[in-house]
């Protein structure tokens, strides 16, 4: 999800949708059942899949979820012009054509991107896919009534920024030409290298005109992908989807579409959650979970139960969870005192609170440990494990602390184990080793959003998490170091308030890249270049485990989402 995604103002799953699931997650997965079937037999077409989640899967529109790679349980209904290549690990990372018969074809300066559409594309009803349908569903995501999806487009199309929709200008996007049925064209407002990736969000699902009521689309969206909605009660708390008679995997070679009904249900309790896919009894044998992870101790009770632990996925999302500075305000407006404050943090503990080992992985970098992230070894601030406070105190009194100092840190009391009292305690611990005494202050978390994302109301010394809308370095630095993505009257995630014209420059530069390669490699030295400021203190990745029901096969989990692939698997 997942804040775990890039604006992650708008969700919070780390599943993105996530994410969200936000939206949310470093090799992909390791434990033995995810390198293949699940079990000792073939994966095979038929029964039904049962979804258990927490969240319902609400404003089921393309046009308004806000989705990576196509999302979860979206991507069964939506297909879009590129995906998520459905592999396990870093090869999962990839972004491959799905409707697109490539993943774009970029003018010289990626200020225009051109693709075309397979041939034989049908919707449920088997009326046939056109570029028409792909330039129609976009453009209804500016509409108002339709808001939720992913801001980029308003960002880069050409003249889309005061765009109002379909509903209000029947003009249209002219930066979105549609020369014949299989052909779309994009104009960009900047280069943007990384466009293939934003064409995985759902606002890029073909949406035909005639079928469009607008709000009300969402209970019966026309399917362009395997399967289709026949059901969807108190707004996607129960989904029931069916196959689409005229999808084909002659033209889809990403979603195997083995169960022959989806059924999921949304609203339990995560400990409920876990509970029945644990005894995983009737249909709960043929069930999984998009959304809720394994906690603390009901991993330690998998764990020493040789069955259940042979049915845990394990995967790893593009998400960090750090330390923040607002350097406006005193004392941390000394680099001194922030160098000191990353020196003091005992990373070992702060794992122990976020769960252990299994569950959390500790941090120096911002960048999340993959390939596709530019992931580039480094610690400007080395202090092994358990950190340096000795270290600490010696900045501390170059900063004219000799005596010590007492801070106040900010954390939400929600129990996430990411920005939560136990993550806080542990820092707090650690500081006090080096002579820093920490007062906390815990703030419900609506509250704590609300002030850590204000610029007026910003604390100075607070906890935070950041995950990324795809896996590449651009969505994870770009929102955090771009001098100017800083929100002044709104939701501002530039915490360090960094305006630095050699990084805004560094951003503009790699965005021209279509390498995604040799982009990857310049993320990377831009991040190592930024965690030289100290102006977060990177504190761990999480590591995501979630159970599946007995009866599941082909279990794919990719570095992309972290979470099982919904479109891989098959039941008995």
């Amino acid at each position: 999800m997942r804040q775990p995604s890039v604006i992650a103002r708008r969700v919070a799953a780390a599943s993105v949708s996530l994410v969200v699931a936000a939206g949310a997650a470093a090799c992909g997965p390791k434990d033995s059942d995810a390198e293949g079937s699940g079990g000792d037999s073939a994966p095979h077409k038929g029964g039904t899949l049962t979804v258990l989640n927490s969240e319902p899967q609400t404003d089921f529109d393309p046009a308004r979820l806000y989705t990576s790679g196509g999302g979860n349980v979206p991507s069964l209904v939506f297909r879009t012009l590129t995906t998520r290549n459905r592999a396990n690990g870093a090869a999962g990372a990839k972004v491959v054509p799905d409707l697109a018969t490539d993943t774009g074809r970029p003018s010289k300066n990626a200020t225009v991107w051109t693709y075309t559409l397979k041939k034989g594309l049908k919707y449920e009803d088997g009326t046939p896919i056109t570029s028409a349908d792909i330039k129609y569903g976009i453009e209804r995501s500016f509409a108002p009534e339709l808001s939720g999806g992913a801001p980029y487009l308003r960002d880069w199309l050409v003249g889309a920024a005061d765009y109002q929709g379909p509903y209000k200008d029947k003009k249209g996007l002219s930066a979105i030409e549609t020369p014949d049925a299989r052909t779309i064209v994009f104009h960009l407002n900047k280069p943007e290298g990384e466009f293939p990736y934003l064409a995985t969000q759902t606002q890029f699902t073909p949406v035909p005109r005639s079928k469009d009521d607008g709000t009300k689309y969402e209970a019966h969206p026309v399917s362009s992908g395997p399967y289709k909605v026949v059901r969807n009660e108190n707004d996607g708390e129960h989904l029931i989807l069916k196959r689409n008679p005229y999808w084909s995997s002659a033209v889809d070679d990403q979603r195997k579409a083995y169960p022959d009904t989806i059924d999921v249900r949304s609203g339990l309790d995560s400990s409920v959650i876990n509970q029945r896919l644990s005894a995983s009894q009737g249909a709960d044998a043929a069930a999984v979970t998009t959304d809720t992870n394994l906690g603390p101790a009901e991993l330690a009770k998998v764990s020493g139960d040789k069955e259940l632990a042979a049915r845990v996925g394990t995967g790893h999302f593009g998400y960090t969870n750090y330390v923040a500075f607002n350097p406006t305000v005193k004392p941390f407006d000394n680099p001194k005192v922030r160098e000191a404050i990353a020196y003091a943090v005992d990373r070992s503990s702060v794992v122990n609170a976020a769960g252990g080992s299994a569950l959390a992985e500790p941090a120096t970098t911002f960048l999340p440990d993959q390939k596709s992230f530019g992931y580039t070894p480094y610690d400007p601030f080395p202090a092994g494990a358990s950190g340096n406070p000795a270290k600490a105190k010696e900045l501390l009194a170059q900063a004219g602390y000799k005596n010590g100092l007492t801070l106040t840190l900010t954390h939400s009391n929600a129990k996430d184990f990411e920005t939560s009292p136990e993550i806080a305690t542990a820092i707090q611990d650690a500081l006090k080793k080096a002579g820093v005494t920490v007062r906390l202050q815990g703030l419900e978390d609506n509250d704590y959003r609300d002030k850590i994302h204000s610029v007026k109301t910003e604390p100075g010394f607070f906890l935070a998490h950041w995950g990324a809308d795809w896996p590449s370095g651009g969505p994870f630095l770009a929102p955090i170091f771009d001098g100017r993505q800083i929100v002044k009257d709104g939701a501002n995630f530039n915490t360090g308030l960094l305006n630095d014209k050699s990084v805004n420059a560094e951003i503009d530069a790699i965005n021209k890249l279509t390498d995604l390669d040799a982009a990857a490699k310049r993320w990377g030295a831009l991040d190592k270049k930024i965690g030289e400021k100290a102006l977060v203190v990177p504190l761990f990745h999480p590591v995501y485990k979630r159970l599946y029901g007995k009866d599941v096969k082909n279990i794919v989990i990719s570095d992309w989402t972290g979470v099982l692939d919904i479109s891989q698997v098959a039941v008995k």
